[in-house]
């Protein structure tokens, strides 16, 4: 491991807040050091109060801020005097610490400072930095982690027996150094927990950091404790995986995102010892309320296996409760024998960091068992964690759920006009999605955790497949497909009507559609309320002259659409259709096509838009607040039906 530290760069950061932010971001950098919030830092400096008296403060970490990408306000500031003054307390609960920690604030708007600022400020060093490493954490999760680490760093390090973080911690912290010499220290190995490096200078903090973790690979790769994976396939079958989904998400109680890692390194610790090596806990007990004490193994048998879990759980909860409640007992993980692993979330961000947690925790694992076996803490241990009542509150941030939160939806023709409104609302509602559009630049407009763009001829059958691959892959089914992709042919009377009109109209317009329900169909009977909608045309129910290739094939569509429903409604599949005439906010409806278009009807652009008995102009983003409607609760309950979304048409009405 180097350092990222430039000179030049650190030029940039004046304030001694500004250096934290600095490296507190080069530690964020590093996913081997802190994974999702994990490790926090702090600075200690001093700020001039209301009546103009200097104060010492403690500039540590916020709740909720990751330090890859941390900025100044992400700091709590808190008065040295109280934290030290707490430090000296024999005894005080943690609702009372932070209750305490806030009182202290000298920004009664800034985030709840780290349930660790009591440990960082008895720490007598201006910069404080504490990660969750890999390499030291792996080394403490081995039988005799605490004799390994001493013969690792001698005595330039304090070695810290595993207790609760919070005020315990601090307090443990703060008795064990009352006579130590902290100038003759390096920094402190919290075992099973992390590493605290410290210095008056920000540099050298982060560095010797750095330092002692560069040491500690190095320890690892000396005792052969490295890892070299081989080529592995995954042979997992695509309906499997959404009906693992849909019993999560049942036994869940909502819409659950799953993730399949079918990576070297999943698949291969998924044929390990797994019944032994994946059930001993997490690497540190931070991770457990996102991953659970354990993962659940499925075989061949996935809802026997998920059932055992639920019961082991129940046990689990019983051995140790106090007063706590159960939480839901559903893992949030699950290894596939031989195929490589599952992270469930209640949304894509929350499964993929789950899925980075087990990718570190499962290369430390195999490390660990290369060092004489991983040895993780005691269900009591993780226990305490799980159900303590600061982590519970963290989780009960998330505030308000969106509609569609946990459901997957496939739109195609996305990458720009009604598809692409069609796709960003369902996302800004809850909606993993997978967009598949002909043009490649789909690839580019849509590249998050919950938004997948993928370049897919519809008229190809092999393509369509593939993009549905990729869709159960990424998270788990499909719940919503929206059939959008369209076409408009040349305008051409039926006397001249090129057959590559007709055909090319067809194919897209129709046949494209009918392919695409075929491949998803099976998908949908295993998704979660689960719904097609089909974006046809006006030229449907008032077709024009010379738009025979276009409107027959929308014509076909929308019956395909009626059959759809008739078929696939005894699998709670519902199929809809709307008929949009009049979005001028596309591509295709250029300034110079509206003003032409106006002029031919002898109108402005604005009266041509608003050429409706509404007299209102119809958007993308209308249409596509009429696809989640169509998708959601307002259609629950219908099946087969179709809606104009145009202003309202003489022609129609």
């Amino acid at each position: 491991m180097t350092s990222l530290y430039n000179d030049k760069e650190a030029t940039n950061y004046k304030t001694d807040l500004d250096l934290r932010v600095y490296t507190s971001r080069l530690l964020g950098r590093d996913s081997s050091l802190v994974l999702h919030g994990g490790g926090n830092t702090s600075v200690k400096s001093t700020a001039t109060n209301l009546f103009g008296e200097t104060e010492d403060i403690l500039y540590v970490k916020g709740s909720g801020w990751d330090l890859a990408t941390i900025e100044a306000e992400g700091f709590a500031p808190v008065k040295m005097d109280m934290l030290l003054k707490m430090a000296e307390l024999k005894e005080l609960n943690d609702p009372d610490m932070v209750k305490y920690q806030r009182l202290a604030m000298t920004n009664p708007s800034a985030p709840n400072p780290s349930v660790e600022a009591i440990l960082h400020a008895i720490i007598p060093f201006k910069f404080v930095d504490h990660t969750h490493t890999d390499a030291v954490v792996t080394i403490t999760n081995t039988d005799g982690g605490e004799d390994k680490i001493k013969e690792l760093y001698g005595d330039k390090i304090l070695i810290i027996p595993y207790i609760m973080p919070g005020f315990v911690l601090a307090k443990l912290i703060y008795d064990m150094t009352r006579d130590v010499e902290w100038s003759k220290l390096e920094g402190m190995v919290l075992m099973n927990h992390g590493l605290f490096t410290f210095n008056d200078d920000a540099q050298k903090s982060y560095e010797k950091t750095i330092e002692l973790v560069d040491k500690a690979e190095k320890y690892l790769a000396d005792k052969g404790a490295i890892l070299n994976v081989e080529e592995q396939t995954s042979h997992v079958n695509l309906l499997e995986l959404a009906q693992i989904r849909r019993e999560i998400s049942t036994l869940k109680g909502h819409a659950t995102i799953s993730i399949l890692n079918d990576s070297n390194e999943a698949i291969n610790f998924s044929k390990q010892n797994i019944q032994q090596i994946a059930t001993q806990g997490p690497l540190t007990p931070d991770h457990v309320i996102r991953t659970k004490r354990i993962p659940a193994i499925l075989g061949e048998d996935f809802k026997s296996d998920l059932a055992s879990y639920i019961v082991d759980y129940e046990q689990y909860f019983l051995n140790n409760k106090t007063n706590e409640t159960l939480l839901n007992p559903a893992p949030n993980f699950a290894i596939l024998k031989n195929n490589g692993t599952l992270s469930f979330g209640k949304n894509a961000k929350e499964a993929n960091i789950i899925k980075d947690i087990n990718e570190h925790t499962f290369e430390a694992i195999l490390k660990a068992e290369k060092l004489g076996g991983y040895k993780a803490l005691s269900a009591a241990n993780i226990f305490e964690v799980e159900y303590w009542s600061l982590e519970q509150a963290k989780l009960k941030k998330a505030g308000s759920t969106p509609e569609f939160n946990g459901k997957v939806a496939l739109v195609t023709g996305g990458a720009s006009g009604i598809g692409l409104a069609i796709a960003k609302m369902l996302q800004t509602k809850g909606c993993a999605v997978v967009v598949l559009d002909v043009n490649p630049e789909v690839e580019n407009i849509f590249n998050k955790a919950d938004m997948i763009g993928v370049t897919c001829d519809l008229t190809s059958s092999d393509d369509i497949k593939d993009a549905v691959s990729i869709t159960v892959k990424n998270f788990g089914g499909i719940d919503i497909v929206v059939s959008n992709a369209g076409i408009f042919t040349p305008s051409e009377n039926l006397d001249v009507l090129s057959d590559e009109n007709w055909e090319k109209s067809m194919n897209i317009n129709l046949t494209a559609h009918q392919k695409l329900i075929r491949e998803t169909a099976p998908f949908l009977k295993l998704g979660i309320d689960p719904a097609i909608v089909m974006v046809a045309s006006k030229n449907f129910p008032a077709p024009g002259k010379g738009a025979a290739a276009y409107s027959v094939a929308k014509a076909g569509q929308t019956q395909l659409a009626r059959i759809a429903a008739l078929e696939l409604g005894e699998f709670g599949v519902r199929v809809n259709t709307l008929h949009p005439h009049a979005v001028f906010d596309t591509a295709i409806w250029t300034d110079e096509v509206l003003k032409n278009r106006a002029k031919a009807y002898g109108m402005s652009v604005q009266e041509y838009k608003t050429n409706n008995v509404l007299k209102t102009e119809i958007c993308s983003e209308d249409v596509a607040e009429l696809v989640c409607a169509m998708a959601g609760k307002p259609f629950a309950k219908t099946t087969g039906s179709q809606v104009a979304i145009d202003g309202g048409s003489d022609r129609i009405i």
